[in-house]
């Protein structure tokens, strides 16, 4: 089996595999880590080659025998030149980097575009919000893992001084953000039919009311 289709399977079957990854420690995980963000980072198809090939080996050894086996074990993967669009089940071999690394389930046909279009969004890292004064770890905001498990603030939820728009944090708390930061992120940047526009566009009008009239009117719905 080609080393990419193997980390596809793997990241295609991860409520059953990724435990046996999720618990490698110490010179393993760091091994795996390495060529899994080696994978991403790849530019060159030769070196995409190599580093698919190494995290596909150091995969296969963290799986029972009978989990290896259906994969291919380590002798039987074919070091063809992997190809970026192979993907099992709408699952590609860097979604398993997004899974471990980053700790994100936001992958796969349906999650993964979700993913993308949020994180290309206007965002804050921790130190952007306190050279602007204000606090990346007060309660109630937004933080989605990026690359490499980095954690990022989405740009709307702040003032121009850093300081979080107080509608946002109540809205935030409607729309349980700390369990699912991405559902909340998706509905303050998605077009919402009650509104008629995305909400975030409409923080500093004067219509807060209508935000916090929204975002109950849906979880209320559910």
């Amino acid at each position: 089996m080609d080393p990419s289709q193997v980390l596809a399977e793997v990241a295609a079957s991860w409520e059953r595999l990724g435990p046996y990854l999720t618990g490698l420690g110490g010179a393993p995980r760091e091994r795996l880590v390495s060529a899994l963000e080696g994978l991403r980072a790849a530019g060159a198809e030769d070196e995409r080659r190599g580093h698919a090939a190494q995290a596909a080996r150091l995969v296969l050894d963290c799986l029972p025998p009978e989990e290896a086996g259906r994969l291919g074990d380590a002798d039987g993967i074919r070091y063809s030149e992997p190809q970026r669009n192979v993907t099992v089940h709408g699952f590609g071999a860097t979604d398993l980097a997004v899974l471990l690394i980053d700790g994100s389930p936001m992958v796969g046909p349906v999650l993964g575009p979700v993913r993308a279009r949020l994180l290309a969004q206007p965002a804050l890292d921790d130190a952007d919000v306190r050279t602007r004064g204000g606090d990346p770890t007060a309660p109630g905001l937004i933080r989605l893992p990026g690359t490499g498990g980095r954690g990022v603030l989405p740009r709307f939820q702040f003032r121009e001084d850093a300081l979080p728009w107080r509608v946002v944090l109540e809205v935030n708390a409607l729309l349980d953000a700390g369990r699912d930061p991405w559902g909340a992120a998706d509905w303050w940047l998605s077009d919402n039919a009650w509104l008629r526009t995305a909400p975030a566009s409409l923080l500093g009008t004067a219509r807060d009311a209508e935000l916090v009239g929204a975002a109950r009117s849906l979880v209320e719905g559910e």
